[in-house]
């Protein structure tokens, strides 16, 4: 068995830590709770404070990339992940490669700036 090179330290992610991934509003992601019943992530007993798993951040992933990125609509984004989730799934996969992609490519293009 291949040893792991990186470590998963946290179970749970913060709403404050969850919208900084991805550049929106904490409110955002409440907002989206309601609209996407996929999307539950779990409260504390007698609070409200939301933790957010791993496969949490993944849904939220697939919502932000149909919604943000892809320019759906609420409810086609709804539809999409209830008809077609592998679809949504891979799309969001590919767009996120796409983008280390292309952050790579600027670094690169930024290191041979500098070499001017």
């Amino acid at each position: 068995m291949a040893p792991l090179t990186e470590k998963k330290v946290k179970l749970y992610y913060s709403i404050k830590e969850v919208a900084q991934m991805f550049d929106i509003n904490e409110s955002t992601l409440r907002f989206w709770e309601t609209e996407f019943p996929q999307l539950k992530p779990r409260t504390q007993a007698g609070t409200k404070v939301r933790q957010y798993t791993e496969q949490d951040i993944e849904q939220v992933r697939l919502i932000y990339n149909l919604v943000k990125v892809r320019g759906f609509k609420l409810a086609a984004a709804r539809k999409m992940l209830q008809e077609n989730r592998s679809g949504a799934e891979k799309a969001s996969e590919v767009i996120t490669r796409l983008m280390n992609i292309k952050q790579q490519l600027l670094d690169l293009q930024k290191s041979l700036n500098s070499l001017e």
